[in-house]
């Protein structure tokens, strides 16, 4: 399992010309799923995602979590994290998840980060979203299992 955090000033999902959710300052999460990932994957990268010190303080250093600085969080799916890049020119995607798997760990990602916290939206899996953010700082962190 990879996640990609991003630090925003704001983000939201679009699909077929509707916006489908949005937050203001907080977190955008891209969430993407491999093959042998599990539940413990899904609790360990959701404890980590909200409880992660990448929010300025009043020094400006990154002392706070997306909780303490009463952020929101929008996860979307995104299969393309799952890539694998080290040969040649086009991605293969051998190492994703099947996509039934995949579905089934990203709502239960969901569903655990807003047993977590209440500020927390997600885009709508397997569609075709448009994603649209400002990244703020830029602050970007790839976790992976």
């Amino acid at each position: 399992m990879r996640v990609l955090l991003q630090r925003v000033s704001e983000a939201s999902v679009t699909v077929d010309g509707e916006t489908i959710a949005g937050i203001g300052f907080g977190l955008l999460v891209f969430l993407g799923v491999e093959k042998g990932d599990s539940q413990a994957e899904v609790n360990r990268l959701v404890e980590k995602t909200l409880g992660l010190r990448i929010f300025p303080d009043a020094d400006k250093a990154m002392n706070r979590s997306v909780m303490e600085v009463d952020g929101g969080v929008l996860v979307v799916s995104q299969f393309t994290l799952a890539a694998d890049t080290t040969r040649g020119r086009r991605p293969g995607f051998s190492p994703a998840a099947a996509p039934e798997l995949a579905e089934i760990l990203y709502r239960s990602f969901v569903k655990r980060m807003r047993e977590c916290w209440s500020k927390v939206s997600e885009g709508r899996f397997g569609a075709d979203m448009q994603v649209a953010l400002t990244n703020d700082g830029p602050v970007t962190f790839l976790l992976e299992k």
